[in-house]
């Protein structure tokens, strides 16, 4: 996919070809790179997710809907549209974390899908980045349920077993990449029981077992 690809994809075609570059840099690749319109993609994201919910949910008191936007803009769920966006191709990183394998890193690619948010809030206005924000997640939106987000992927996985009075997944870590500073770890999921082994990866040990678990539960539900 070309850049114009890219811009197809997200929905805005920018007229500030400098924004777009930024936000596709990371600071190892060198300066300017895209933290700060991550910062700005951060604020976009939460606010055009938060007002989708309030227009979707109009019964759904405060809490439950500050749940389910917090189950939309985590980092895991960032990654998902990164990925769907191919925006790996797209970044300009270092050499250490192009040997590394930064392109795929959960973390630089939710950090730069944020970034671009951003980006389009600089070029066309707060309005362009909601539409492109809600557009991006419009079918996560639609299979979205009240009460998803009250519980994290472990826990309704376990549940789910437990309802079934079958035994407990098992979590193994089976690597990690990268430096001290800058893990991602891969962890896989196991259930004997059913013979289901599924993995995933993040930036933490936590963060990629729930990637697991919710593979895991993906499997159950389309079986």
């Amino acid at each position: 996919m070309t850049a114009g690809g890219l811009e197809q994809a997200l929905g805005h075609r920018f007229r500030d070809r400098e924004l777009l570059q930024t936000a596709l840099t990371h600071r190892s690749y060198g300066s300017p790179h895209n933290e700060r319109l991550e910062f700005l993609g951060d604020a976009v994201l939460n606010a055009a997710i938060a007002r989708r919910l309030f227009e979707c949910f109009p019964t759904l008191p405060e809490g439950d809907l500050s749940r389910l936007r917090a189950h939309l803009v985590r980092q895991d769920s960032l990654h998902q549209q990164a990925l769907a966006l191919a925006l790996g191709g797209f970044l300009h990183l270092g050499e250490g974390e192009l040997r590394s394998g930064g392109h795929q890193r959960p973390s630089i690619l939710a950090d730069a899908l944020e970034a671009l948010f951003g980006a389009v809030w600089l070029d066309a206005g707060f309005d362009a980045a909601s539409e492109v924000v809600v557009r991006l997640y419009r079918e996560a939106l639609e299979q979205l349920t009240p009460g998803q987000g009250s519980k994290d992927a472990k826990t309704r996985l376990q549940e789910y077993l437990q309802g079934r009075r079958l035994a407990l997944p098992q979590y193994a870590l089976t690597g990690t990449e990268g430096e001290a500073h800058a893990q991602h770890f891969r962890v896989a999921c196991v259930i004997d029981s059913l013979q289901i082994r599924s993995e995933g990866s993040g930036g933490t040990r936590r963060a990629a077992e729930q990637m697991a678990a919710e593979r895991a539960l993906e499997r159950l539900v389309s079986s």
